[in-house]
Formats: structure tokens, sequence, C-alpha cells
């Protein structure tokens, strides 16, 4: 089974730019702002926080948009919608549809993978070449087969420093296991939670774990 593509210049004007904030909830951001080298994402969830380490070097266009993204407030309230065990767990479609629509046509560049999949890891879901936008999976074990998977593989960008038991304690009884027989339930809609964002969630799928914030707590730069 492989990883399924979630559908996933300076600040846009106007209705654009309403969306990117999402509200005063959001955050406005520069697009165009220099990136670090590396930087640390303190994520606060409902399961206890954790902390990630981004790295340039593995993935620059990867480390870039996540920078723009928790700059903006993005994962704010955004659910762990497919946690699978012994696989991955998977977040990055945004509370607001608003704030999915604004972002979900800025593609990424794709990429080699410097960094495997390793247990801790981050990768964004893709299905195909320039299908990267803004959904993120955490490796719960060592997923060596992802690093060259459908012959493109997923480039990891960042890792889990600290916290890894909050990410091995998500919520995870409805997403299907690997290799669910068919017609096994098939979990929360990618689809339904694109139109409806959190809404939707909250009143089929109660008990997954979201998270409340992510911070940039810490930036290292080149001199």
């Amino acid at each position: 089974m492989s990883i399924r593509r979630l559908v996933l210049p300076m600040l846009l004007v106007g209705a654009a730019s309403c969306a990117l904030r999402g509200g005063s909830r959001r955050a406005a951001v520069n697009l165009n702002a220099a990136v670090p080298d590396s930087f640390l994402v303190a994520f606060e969830t409902s399961r206890g926080r954790f902390d990630v380490m981004a790295r340039t070097e593995w993935s620059p266009a990867g480390v870039d948009r996540f920078y723009q993204l928790v700059s903006a407030r993005y994962y704010d309230d955004a659910r762990f919608f497919r946690v699978v065990k012994d696989f991955v767990a998977q977040f990055g479609l945004a509370g607001d549809p608003a704030v999915t629509r604004a972002w979900r046509v800025r593609r990424l560049a794709d990429e080699p993978v410097r960094h495997g999949n390793s247990r801790g890891t981050l990768a964004y879901a893709r299905g195909g070449a320039g299908t990267r936008t803004t959904q993120v999976y955490v490796n719960l074990v060592d997923n060596a087969r992802l690093d060259t998977l459908n012959g493109f593989g997923f480039p990891a960008f960042a890792e889990v420093v600290s916290g890894m038991m909050a990410v091995d304690s998500l919520y995870s009884a409805y997403s299907p296991p690997r290799n669910a027989p068919p017609g096994a339930p098939p979990g929360p809609s990618q689809d339904s939670i694109t139109r409806q964002g959190t809404a939707y969630l909250v009143r089929r799928w109660p008990k997954l774990d979201y998270i409340k914030t992510a911070r940039i707590v810490k930036e290292w730069r080149s001199p």
C-alpha cells in the first residue's frame, strides 16, 4: 500500500491573502523570507508535545514549504486523520477548508531522496511527479521501501527529536491496517476533510487526535 497523496512572491493580497491567513487565527507570512539551515518546531497536541527538527540539507524545497506553513500557523487544529499502526501517522489538511484550498495549488518541485524514511522522520505525501503540497506523515517504524516506492520515493525533510511517545500514542482505530482486506472501512475521507475541514471530522470521527499549535522555537542560520 502506498502513501496516498492528500489534496493536497510575497503574501498574496485580497481574498487569497485572507485565505492564507485563515482569518484572525492565522498569521500572515512572507513566502520569500529566507529560511534557516535548520529549525526546531514544537508541536503541542492532544497527546502531548513532540519536537521536530527540519534539515534543509535533506530536502531544501520541502523544508522551505514547512517553514512557510508553520509560520502561517497552517497546522493549528489539524487532525491526525490517518494513523496506521507500524506504518505512518499522517496530517496536513487544514481545519479551515479555505486555508486548504489556498495552499493546495502551491505544489513543490520534486527532489531526490537524500535521507531515508527511518522511524521518526517526516516526509510529504505524494501521488506522482510534482504533487507534494502540505500533507505530511511521520514514520512510526523504519519504512525503507518508501525511499524508492513507485519509482520516485518520498524524501524525508525532518525528524522527531523528542516526544516520539506522543506520536506513537495517536489514536489509530479509525484507520484500516496495512494490507486490509477488500471492503474494510476506509476511515476518514480526504475529500470530505478538504471540503468541510474540522467540522466533518468532529462530527464523524470525534476521537481523532489533533495539533493544538505548531510553532518554530529555535533557528540555526549560516553566518
